[in-house]
C-alpha cells in the first residue's frame, strides 16, 4: 500500500499534540447486561444491582460524549482537520478524504445507522407484489441504456466546458448506475478533470470537484495524467489564508489530491518538483512552519530533488518570523546546501538573499554574531549585483533584516570594545555605512575609546573626524565633548602634539568653545611632567576664576606635579584639602599620587604620608557603608596594588626615620605606622572581601542587563578612566 508523502509529513507533525487523546477514548461496547441475563439478574444481590444500574449509567453518558459529531460534522471538516481527528481519536491518519471520513464516521457510529435504517423498508415492500402465473414478460431493450445515455451526457458537458454540468451529472451516474460489472470509464474522469482545470480550476471554484475525481480515479487504480494532476494541485492555491482563492480551494484540497496521486499506480513519480514546492511555499505562507519543513526535507532527502531557492527562502521566511524557529532557519539553509546551492553565489538572485536575510535574522535572534557575519560576507562576495553590494541588498531587504543586521554589527563592535580589539571594530564600524546601516552614538564611542585603550592615536583621530563629517551632513549626531577629550589623551600620551591642535580646532568648530576643562588639563599635564607645581596652582586658580570647574582629573594632575624631584608632600597634602573643600572627591588615583610625593625621605613627610593613609582608610570605609555611584576608575577609593607598594615604601622610609633617631621607633610603631600597616595587609581584611565582592555583583548585574541597550554610561566610565592615564605615566616617570 502506498502513502502520500504529504500525509505522513502531517501525520507525524501531530502525533506530539494528539497523542494524549486517546487514553481518554472510551471503549464502543456496551456495558449494560443482555436480555437473557435479566431474568437471573432479579437473584442478585440488591448492592450488585445497584452498581450495574450506576455502571450503565456513566457508560451512556461516555458514549453520548463521544458522539458529538455527526453525519454533517465530519463532512464539514478540512483534509488537515480530518488528519487530526483521527489521530486524537487513536485512528489511522493516512489515505485520501474518503478514507478519512469513513474512519471518524464508524468510529461515532453514524456509518452503522445509515445502513441500518436504509435497510428496513425494504423486505417489506418486496412481500406485497403480486406476480400472476399465466403472463411472461421478455425486457428486450439495452440494461445499460441509461448509463450509457448519463455518459454521454458528461462527455457532451465536459467537451463543450460545463464542469458544473459535467461534475453533477458524474456525480449521478456514479450514484445511480455504475458498479463494479459496468464501472465508470476512465476518459470520462479524464473529460471531466480537463473541463475543471480550465482556466486554473475556474479560479480554484473547480477546487473540490477536481480533488473527488482524483480520489476516485486513485480508488479504481487508474492512472492519472500528469499534467492533470500537477495543474490541479498549483492552481488550487491562492495567497489568501490557508492559501485560498476567493474563499476556494486552499491548502487542504491540495493536500488531498497529493495523497490520490500518491497512491495512484504511478506514485509520486509523477509529482513534479514544482507542484510540491507550490504546496510548500502555500504552509509557509500560512505560517505551518513544521508542516512545510517536513514537506521540504522530504523533497530533498527522501526524493533527491532540488527546489527552487524561492521555496526554500519562503519557509525561511516564515520560520524567521516566526520568532521561535531560528533552528528551523538553520535547517532550511543545510538543506539548500544539501541541494546543490552555495551560500557564497546564492546571493546573485532575489530569492537567494531573501534566504540569507532570514538567515541574518535567526543569527541575531540566536546571538549568533559570528554566523551573522559569515552570511552577510557570503552576500557581498555574490556576482552579478551591480552596481550595488549583496549584503547592502540583503541589509535592505526588510525592515526585520536591517534591524538584524544593525544589532549584529553592534554586539560584535562591543565584544570587540571588551577584548580590546580595536582592529576589528573599526572594520566592523567602516562595513556599516557599506551596509546601509547607521551606528548610533554609542557605537562610535566605544570605537573611539577601543582606540584610544590601545593607544592607537591616529585611528581614533581618525575615526572622530569621520563622526564630524557624518555629522556636519546630517548624518548622525554630534560627538560629545568627553569623545574629544579621549582623543586628545591619547594624542598626548603617544607625543602627537600635531594631532592634539587638530583635535583641538576640530572641537572648537563642532561645540564653538575656546577653551574648557580640556584644554586646560592639557596645559596641566604639560606642567606636570615639568614638575611646575607652582604654575599647576596658578592655572586652577585661573580655572576657578573664568567660571571652569576643575575635575579630580585636574586635582590629580596637580598632585602629580609635587611628586617630581624636588617633592612637595606639604603642598600635595593641602591640593587634598583644597578640593575636599570644594566638593571633589579624592579617588585613589589622586590618594596613591599623594602618597608618592611624601615619598623624599624627610619625617615630616612621612607624618604626612601617615595621614593620608588614615583618610584613604575613612573613605573606604564610606565607601563600603554607602557604595559606590559612578565609575570604578573615576570615583572609587578601594586600594590597589600600588597603593600597597607606596605604603611599604613609606614604611621602609618610616625605619630610616627611627635609626636615624628621628623618632622613637615604638612611638613610630604605635602612631605612624599603624595606617600604613593597614593599607599594607588591606588585601587580607573582611573590607576588601567585601570590596571585591561588590565588585563582582556590579560586573554579573552589567552582564544580566538588556544586551541592546545603548549603554552610555559604560562608555563614559572608560572615558573617564582614560583621563587619568597621564597622570599614571607622569607617576612612573617621577619614580624613574
Amino acid at each position: 500500500m502506498r502513502f502520500c508523502t504529504a500525509t505522513v509529513a502531517l501525520a507525524a507533525a501531530s502525533a506530539a499534540s494528539s497523542s494524549y487523546a486517546a487514553a481518554f477514548t472510551p471503549p464502543l461496547s456496551s456495558s449494560l447486561p443482555t436480555p437473557s441475563s435479566s431474568s437471573s439478574s432479579a437473584s442478585l444481590p440488591r448492592d450488585h444491582v445497584g452498581r450495574s444500574l450506576v455502571a450503565a449509567a456513566m457508560q451512556d453518558e461516555m458514549t453520548s460524549a463521544t458522539s458529538t459529531m455527526g453525519y454533517a460534522d465530519v463532512n464539514s471538516l478540512t483534509f488537515r482537520e480530518l488528519q487530526k481527528a483521527c489521530k486524537e481519536k487513536g485512528l489511522a491518519a493516512t489515505g485520501n478524504t474518503a478514507m478519512l471520513r469513513s474512519r471518524l464516521m464508524e468510529f461515532f457510529g453514524v456509518a452503522v445507522a445509515e445502513s441500518v435504517a436504509a435497510s428496513v423498508p425494504a423486505t417489506s415492500a418486496e412481500d406485497e407484489e403480486c406476480v400472476p402465473d399465466d403472463i411472461n414478460f421478455c425486457d428486450e431493450s439495452d440494461p445499460d441504456f441509461e448509463f450509457k445515455s448519463l455518459l454521454k451526457e458528461v462527455m457532451d458537458k465536459a467537451e463543450v466546458g460545463h464542469w458544473k454540468a459535467a461534475t453533477r451529472k458524474l456525480k449521478q451516474l456514479k450514484k445511480r448506475h455504475a458498479s463494479p460489472e459496468l464501472p465508470i470509464p476512465r476518459d470520462a474522469y479524464v473529460a471531466v478533470l480537463e473541463a475543471c482545470v480550465d482556466n486554473r480550476l475556474h479560479g480554484a471554484r473547480a477546487s473540490e470537484p477536481a480533488r473527488k475525481i482524483l480520489e476516485e480515479m486513485a480508488e479504481a487504480q487508474m492512472e492519472i495524467p500528469i499534467n492533470l494532476g500537477n495543474s490541479c494541485v498549483v492552481n488550487c492555491l491562492g495567497n489568501e489564508e490557508a492559501g485560498k482563492h476567493d474563499g476556494c480551494g486552499g491548502i487542504d484540497p491540495a493536500l488531498a489530491m497529493l495523497a490520490a496521486m500518491e497512491s495512484s499506480p504511478t506514485g509520486s513519480t509523477m509529482i513534479s518538483v514544482d507542484t510540491y514546492g507550490a504546496v510548500v511555499t502555500a504552509l509557509s505562507r500560512d505560517g505551518s512552519v513544521d508542516e512545510a519543513m517536513l514537506l521540504l526535507r522530504a523533497m530533498v532527502v527522501e526524493k533527491s530533488f532540488t527546489p527552487p531557492l524561492s521555496v526554500f527562502a519562503d519557509v525561511a521566511e516564515a520560520a524567521a518570523r516566526a520568532g521561535d524557529k531560528s533552528e528551523d532557519v538553520l535547517q532550511v539553509m543545510a538543506l539548500a546546501k544539501a541541494s546543490g546551492y552555495e551560500l557564497d553565489s546564492i546571493g546573485s538572485a532575489q530569492a537567494g538573499r531573501d534566504l540569507l536575510a532570514s538567515g541574518v535574522i535567526a543569527a541575531e535572534q540566536m546571538n549568533n554574531l559570528a554566523l551573522g557575519l559569515r552570511l552577510l560576507t557570503a552576500a557581498s562576495k555574490a556576482e552579478g549585483c551591480a552596481p550595488d553590494r549583496g549584503d547592502d541588498l540583503v541589509a535592505a531587504s526588510s525592515s526585520a533584516a536591517q534591524r538584524a543586521c544593525t544589532l549584529i554589527h553592534k554586539r560584535a563592535i562591543n565584544a570587540a570594545y571588551v577584548d580590546n580589539n580595536w582592529k576589528l571594530a573599526v572594520k566592523l564600524l567602516e562595513l556599516m555605512p557599506e551596509r546601509s546601516l547607521t551606528p548610533s552614538t554609542s557605537v562610535w564611542r566605544k570605537v573611539v575609546t577601543t582606540c584610544a585603550k590601545c593607544e592607537k592615536s591616529r585611528k581614533a583621530t581618525a575615526v572622530l573626524f569621520d563622526w564630524v563629517k557624518l555629522w556636519e551632513e546630517g548624518k548622525v549626531e554630534k560627538p560629545p565633548l568627553s569623545v574629544f577629550n579621549t582623543v586628545v589623551n591619547t594624542c598626548e600620551i603617544c607625543g602627537e602634539e600635531d594631532l592634539t591642535l587638530e583635535v583641538l580646532e576640530s572641537m572648537k568648530k563642532t561645540h564653538d568653545t575656546e577653551g574648557n576643562i580640556i584644554t586646560s588639563n592639557i596645559a596641566l599635564k604639560r606642567l606636570a611632567k615639568l614638575g611646575n607645581s607652582r604654575a599647576c596652582e596658578g592655572l586652577i586658580i585661573g580655572m576657578l576664576q573664568e567660571g571652569i570647574e576643575p575635575s579630580v582629573v585636574s586635582y590629580t594632575t596637580a598632585i602629580g606635579a609635587c611628586a617630581s624631584d624636588p617633592k612637595d608632600s606639604a603642598l600635595a597634602y593641602e591640593w587634598l584639602k583644597r578640593m575636599r573643600s570644594l566638593h571633589v572627591m579624592p579617588n585613589y588615583h589622586t590618594y596613591n599620587t599623594a602618597l608618592a610625593a611624601c615619598l623624599d625621605g624627610n619625617l615630616e613627610s612621612t607624618v604626612r604620608g601617615s595621614k593620608i593613609a588614615a583618610e584613604m582608610l575613612e573613605a573606604v570605609d564610606e565607601e563600603l557603608r554607602e557604595g559606590l555611584v559612578g565609575s570604578s576608575e573615576y570615583k572609587s577609593v578601594i586600594p590597589d596594588t600600588y597603593t600597597k607598594y607606596l605604603a611599604r615604601e613609606l614604611m621602609k622610609q618610616l625605619r630610616e626615620n627611627w635609626r636615624n633617631g628621628d623618632i622613637n621607633m615604638q612611638v613610630a610603631k604605635s602612631t605612624i605606622r599603624v595606617p600604613l600597616l593597614k593599607l599594607v595587609d588591606f588585601s587580607k581584611s573582611d573590607a576588601a572581601e567585601e570590596a571585591r565582592k561588590r565588585k563582582e555583583e556590579a560586573t554579573a548585574a552589567k552582564k544580566a542587563g538588556e544586551k541592546d541597550v545603548d549603554d552610555v554610561e559604560d562608555v563614559a566610565e572608560e572615558e573617564e578612566g582614560l583621563d587619568f592615564t597621564d597622570v599614571k605615566a607622569l607617576r612612573r616617570t617621577m619614580e624613574v
